[in-house]
């Protein structure tokens, strides 16, 4: 049968293709794919603000193309995190560079099901309140599943769909996320190539990864619809992005893996015209950038010689000082040893390279003043706890930090449970019930009648606040450090009561200045992490960086920036600049400062989609497996350990 949507496709000319093709390709699309196992052509840039950008200036350049021909652009648009950045770019060009959707139309992948159109879970209202909204596109030509018909009507509408896509004339270009089953739409696994527009079924780990959205994953609905594979792969051009080192295992499946009805996104590998855009973190798995020698010669530098003869080690499952010839020779690293001249060379320059990286308290930072920036409530205990207590002993003046109030990430049931206590407080005389009762009635009223996803009324966001930060001081209590030594500095970026946050602006950047201005730290220490799922970690990182830019250029001294990783994962042995022994009172110290977070324990609002554990269970296992991986590798035998990467200035 013939496919309409594959014959508008086919339509262009193969000198529109060409020019299309050539200008996705920029100086940092390495040309080694096929040698390095790649089945889809794959942009590795340095972070997700590049992606973004290359991204949105390729769908400028398309439109204004378009334009310049009298030709409309059809767009398919990708909702959640990842392509948020192309929608802010979108708008700045529109803004300031007069980029018109006048011409455009856009078809949206896919909308959660049951979903009305004015929810705020609904892709409907996101797509307008990030891009639709903000430019010159017309109402009538803004296409997304609708998430509200009835139930019957679902196949009806799907159809309409397909057709309105192939009215247009096909899709020119298509923005794709994937997800942690390799998802691309709502196309799960099992999905078929030749799947179209319809009703689907969500897997557990896609409900789960969509959890903070909807204040846990029993508010998250079980179906969407969603465009099918066949329908994406119709399109002219393609562009799937990825950010986030937490994506990096499936985007390598993607890439490098065979196609395979389990992981929908193997199927853009049959596509003339699909590019993968990611981070160096979504792409660190993959062979060229994990395993370069695998691919090509490459430059042996410390650090690349300090991954090869771990990864090596790791490989044979040999001690480093244990590594033979043998090895070498058949896990292509021979050039690495004849730059060196012998095995025995090598391993013994990295044998002494990995222990130059331990350092106890003698080797830290003493009598100096140090700022700890938590962009949560927890993330100083649950990430460095042991180094803030090795640094209370070596007698450093400490502040900590905390970004955000972290107050959505508190469940409603500790509200009444501190309410009540208020209550019964006031009931004994001690304190007047005057105060208490007008307060207790608003926030059980609220709390009887909200529905899941609903903003916090003011008097609620505050009580979740000071929950918050009583527990944030009794955990720095429990590490030797006063109460004093806490700083609350509610960026404004975060407070909008809802899991999506508005982007670092400068109030945000000016309150960090204040602090690192009135502190003059030698040292600071930053959430560094690559896999954070919610993006505060990454917003927080991004204000401390404008801050410290800012201080350079007027000329004034700037700390030191030791990068700490969150709860997810730690900083692999080799690439750490320094790895800090713990010892099992240190590692149990850290832990019961963990334990002052009772709004966190037992089942924390926003655990991740992947991992089970409390916080401290995934801080016990990660900072001794960096002690064993250490052991195993060899070198000294320590409890536990955590790492620290030193950024460049």
């Amino acid at each position: 049968m013939a496919d309409p949507a594959a014959d508008a496709r086919n339509g262009a000319t193969a000198g529109e293709e060409a020019r299309d093709r050539s200008a996705v390709r920029g100086p940092l699309a390495l040309e080694r794919g096929e040698r390095a196992g790649e089945r889809i052509r794959t942009v590795v840039v340095d972070d997700h603000d590049d992606v973004a950008r290359l991204v949105a200036h390729r769908i400028a350049a398309l439109i204004r193309g378009h334009d310049a021909a009298g030709r409309p652009t059809v767009l398919g648009l990708a909702t959640g995190s990842t392509p948020l950045g192309v929608y802010r770019e979108l708008v700045r060009l529109h803004r300031e560079e007069a980029l018109s959707f006048a011409n455009v139309t856009a078809f949206n992948l896919d909308e959660y099901y049951p979903m009305a159109a004015d929810s705020i879970h609904a892709y409907h209202r996101f797509m307008w309140e990030h891009l639709f909204s903000h430019v010159d596109i017309a109402a009538e030509r803004v296409h997304v599943p609708d998430g509200s018909v009835p139930e019957d009507g679902v196949e009806a509408m799907a159809a309409a769909y397909e057709r309105a896509i192939v009215d247009a004339g096909g899709i020119d270009f298509q923005i794709l996320g994937i997800g942690m089953t390799g998802h691309i739409g709502f196309n799960e696994p099992g999905s078929g190539a030749d799947s179209r527009t319809r009703m689907v079924i969500l897997d557990r780990v896609t409900r789960r990864a969509a959890a903070a959205d909807f204040f846990g994953e029993d508010n998250v609905p079980r179906r969407a619809v969603t465009m099918g594979i066949a329908t994406i792969l119709a399109a002219r051009e393609i562009a799937l992005l990825a950010t986030g080192e937490h994506k990096a295992a499936i985007v390598r499946r993607a890439v490098e893996g065979p196609v395979d009805l389990e992981v929908a996104a193997t199927f853009l590998q049959r596509h003339p015209n699909a590019t993968v855009y990611a981070d160096r973190a979504a792409a660190s798995a993959l062979t060229r950038v994990a395993t370069p020698w695998l691919v090509e010669p490459v430059q042996w530098t410390p650090a690349l010689t300090v991954r090869a003869v771990v990864w090596l080690s790791r490989r044979v499952s040999r001690a480093i000082l244990k590594l033979t010839q043998q090895d070498y020779a058949e896990h292509g690293l021979s050039s690495l040893v004849a730059l060196h001249g012998s095995p025995g060379a090598v391993n013994g320059l990295v044998f002494n390279a990995l222990g130059a990286k331990i350092r106890g308290r003698s080797k830290l930072p003493a009598g100096q003043r140090v700022i700890c920036f938590s962009p949560h409530p927890d993330d100083d205990v649950i990430s460095m706890g042991g180094m803030l207590g090795k640094l209370v002993e070596n007698r450093n003046a400490i502040v900590v930090a905390y970004m955000t109030s972290g107050n959505i990430a508190v469940f409603d049931h500790d509200v009444r449970r501190y309410v009540d206590f208020l209550e019964r407080l006031a009931r004994e005389g001690m304190v007047d019930p005057a105060h208490i009762a007008p307060l207790a009635g608003k926030v059980y009223r609220f709390l009887d009648t909200k529905r899941p996803g609903d903003v916090d009324i003011p008097e609620v966001q505050e009580i979740k606040r000071l929950i918050r930060e009583a527990e944030a001081v009794a955990g720095i209590e429990t590490l030797g450090l006063p109460p004093s030594a806490a700083r609350f500095l509610r960026l404004p970026f975060y407070q909008t009561g809802m899991v999506r946050k508005n982007p670092i602006g400068p109030e945000d950047v000016a309150i960090v200045r204040a602090l690192l201005e009135e502190w003059s730290p030698g040292y600071i220490f930053v959430a560094g992490d690559l896999s954070d799922p919610h993006g505060t970690h990454r917003m927080a990182k991004e204000a401390i960086d404008a801050a410290l830019a800012e201080l350079r250029a007027a000329g004034r001294p700037v700390p030191e920036v030791w990068l700490y990783r969150g709860a997810w994962q730690e900083w692999p042995v080799d690439e750490a600049t320094w790895l800090v022994p713990l010892s099992q009172e240190e590692l149990r110290r850290k832990i019961q400062a963990i334990f002052k977070h009772q709004s966190q324990k037992d089942s924390a609002p926003f655990p991740g989609p992947t991992d089970d554990r409390e916080f401290w269970q995934r801080v016990e296992a990660r900072n001794t497996g960096t002690a064993d991986e250490l052991n195993r590798l060899g070198l000294a035998e320590y409890f536990a350990m955590e790492a620290y990467v030193v950024a460049q200035a």
